[in-house]
């Protein structure tokens, strides 16, 4: 977001301008809530304010519904029945839903799959993972010290936190060491921010904070290497950072982040076959599995594509049905879109 969108957006805020009502969130850094444009609170300074153009982006990001403008009941007031499911989440933003927990609120769990699509846009499962994700990847974003980031997400009981942490990141803070750790760091990106997960030797995973099934790709990555995954840095994830910034201006021609490639023998050879695909050109499913001499396994290769955690460096946005339609994408079809579009751009210049 450019600076001038941000400084118009605050001064809506501090006009409790109603025409920007639906066009942006605002997370509040000193209290970690975020707002509606015309919440009646306090306003803070504009160094305490992120803008966000959907909820979930704010609950990514590790931001709580404000409890005075309610930001989830925009524009229509929710049904008793959402209301009940957020304030559930509220008391336990960890934790993950199952059936027997609806059952035990006594709601009905596709009727409440429906009402959250309704209103926001996400069933109530994708809300209750990003307030849940928002929790961990603000350490990661943050990277602060134990104790601080156990403050700073509510936290009064120090082995609440360290259960909430290690469910996602796979090892309490008190227990993770400097030797055999993988580091995690939150970058922003044109295209919205990614978690970068490597150790000094080889980036790991690439991906979008908001990507479907994100928890389980980090949950698999700590089974497959052993290690636990703390928030931190590391000489891979400094050098992604500058390259994805050139790859974003259009600058940059060829990835040379050094990488970690955790996966089958099938996998690995479509994950260096997609690679070999230029930038601004779009391959078929059916055009990779010939690549790697397995013209019948379409499906077998879609798969593997769909198992790549290393977005935009391995390029799967580059692979397209037969009949040229985008076909799926992590990340959200629009992105591969744009990343599409994007790579044609700069490869005219």
């Amino acid at each position: 977001m450019t600076a001038a969108r941000k400084k118009e957006f605050y001064q809506a805020l501090m006009e409790k301008n109603a025409d920007y009502e639906g066009t942006f969130f605002v997370g509040v850094k000193t209290t970690g809530v975020f707002c509606r444009p015309t919440c009646s609170a306090r306003k803070p300074k504009l160094e305490n304010c992120e803008f966000f153009k959907t909820a979930q982006e704010a609950l990514l990001a590790s931001y709580r519904p404000c409890k005075r403008c309610r930001p989830l009941s925009f524009p229509n007031h929710a049904s008793e029945l959402v209301q009940r499911l957020i304030d559930a989440v509220e008391e336990n933003p960890e934790k993950r839903w199952k059936a027997r927990d609806f059952q035990e609120l006594s709601v009905d769990e596709s009727t409440a799959r429906r009402q959250f699509k309704k209103r926001f846009g996400m069933t109530f499962v994708a809300y209750a993972r990003a307030r849940r994700m928002g929790l961990a990847m603000k350490k990661i974003r943050e990277g602060e010290p134990v104790i601080e980031a156990q403050l700073s997400t509510g936290y009064e009981s120090g082995s609440g936190f360290r259960d909430a942490f290690s469910r996602i990141m796979g090892a309490a803070p008190s227990k993770i060491g400097d030797s055999n750790v993988l580091k995690a760091a939150w970058l922003d990106t044109q295209l919205g921010p990614m978690i970068a997960i490597a150790d000094e030797q080889a980036l790991y995973l690439l991906e979008f904070v908001d990507r479907r099934g994100l928890e389980r790709e980090v949950e698999r990555l700590r089974q497959k290497t052993k290690r636990a995954i703390i928030p931190g840095s590391a000489k891979p994830i400094r050098f992604i950072e500058s390259e994805l910034k050139r790859y974003f201006e259009g600058t940059l021609k060829e990835f040379k982040t050094p990488l970690k490639l955790l996966g089958t023998p099938l996998q690995i050879e479509t994950w260096k076959e997609l690679v070999k695909i230029p930038p601004g050109e779009t391959r078929s499913y059916s055009k990779i599995a010939k690549a790697v001499g397995r013209p019948t396994a379409c499906r077998a290769i879609a798969q593997a594509n769909g198992a790549n955690q290393l977005a935009i460096i391995i390029p799967c946005h580059r692979v397209i049905n037969t009949n040229g339609d985008l076909g799926g994408y992590g990340g959200g079809l629009m992105r591969k879109k744009w990343l599409i579009e994007h790579e044609k751009v700069t490869q005219r210049l």
